[in-house]
């Protein structure tokens, strides 16, 4: 967190990349990495989701890390053992110290470990699902969706680029603000970008053409938390999804979409926002509520048109 009153992401990634001519040293292979998550980061949620909607689970392992964290690191507490099965650590740290004994930043997930030399290769996550969704082809299950097609790709950044921001990084600019102006600026900017939204998404399914893409995926990592953590414990609290009827029936029909949905762990979000996070609640109580069964309810959004997967097919 900076040191100012607002909040700051560090988004300076380590940028080497998977790809299919292995230019940076790392080529696509099946078995070869592992994706490391917590089902309670919505930035590694989006690579869980992604994974899935493509089918790379035979290709790409996953190891998940529990919902709360010391200072140090994300730890694999879920792990019989506290020992991540296949990478041998406790600490997701000992991934990013094997490839920099020095590495000076934060130990995030997602993060893409090269299991024979227990060295993390990228946590850029923006990055992470699009190179799954370009660069990993040869490996997509039949019937893969196309996330990101060459000809909305601008669009889809576009947009992106604006839910990033605002909504996305936005609610951690409310949440970790330090004074009453930066709080209410950030307050201001995600609420208007969430009115844009609403208007977008009123006369079309999705966000960009008509199936979903990468622009969907990262909208509703943040939609998904957002009446259980960000609501109240960020104070971002002009509304709660469930009250703006546009926005709640988009994230209700992707939820209800497989890949989405079934990615969701609402405990382990809540866990992780409320403990972590003492600056904000020092108790480190977590909340009963909300009640989360109005997710399954019909959102009625099939009458706008376009279909989740185009000529594709669910994930299994």
């Amino acid at each position: 967190m900076s040191t100012e009153t607002e909040f700051k992401r560090d988004t300076n990634y380590i940028t080497d990349r998977i790809t299919r001519d292995g230019r940076d040293g790392f080529p696509v292979e099946t078995d070869r990495y592992r994706l490391v998550v917590a089902r309670a980061c919505p930035w590694a949620n989006r690579a869980i989701i992604v994974r899935r909607l493509l089918g790379l689970e035979d290709a790409i392992s996953m190891g998940e890390c529990g919902p709360t964290h010391d200072q140090r690191s994300w730890t694999f507490d879920l792990d019989p053992g506290g020992l991540d099965p296949v990478l041998q650590i406790p600490r997701l740290q000992d991934a990013y110290f094997a490839r920099d004994p020095n590495y000076p930043r934060g130990i995030t997930v997602p993060a893409i470990v090269d299991i024979s030399t227990g060295k993390v290769v990228t946590n850029n996550y923006p990055q992470i699902t699009l190179d799954f969704s370009t660069e990993w082809k040869e490996f997509h299950r039949e019937g893969a969706p196309e996330l990101y097609p060459e000809d909305l790709r601008a669009e889809i950044d576009g947009v992106a680029d604006l839910v990033f921001k605002d909504v996305n990084n936005g609610v951690y600019r409310a949440g970790f603000a330090t004074s009453q102006e930066a709080y209410e600026r950030a307050y201001d900017q995600l609420f208007a970008r969430l009115d844009w939204l609403t208007e977008r998404l009123a006369g079309q399914r999705y966000l960009v053409g008509e199936h979903i893409t990468e622009a969907d995926v990262r909208l509703f990592t943040t939609l998904a938390r957002f009446d259980v953590v960000y609501h109240g414990h960020f104070k971002c609290n002009r509304s709660k999804l469930s009250e703006m009827p546009v926005l709640w029936a988009y994230a209700r029909d992707l939820f209800q979409t497989p890949g989405f949905g079934d990615t969701i762990d609402f405990e382990q979000i809540k866990t992780h926002y409320y403990v972590v996070h003492t600056t904000v609640n020092p108790t480190q109580v977590v909340p009963k509520g909300p009640d989360l069964a109005n997710w399954l309810e019909p959102h009625g959004r099939e009458s706008l048109g376009g279909s989740p997967f185009g000529t594709g097919t669910p994930p299994a």
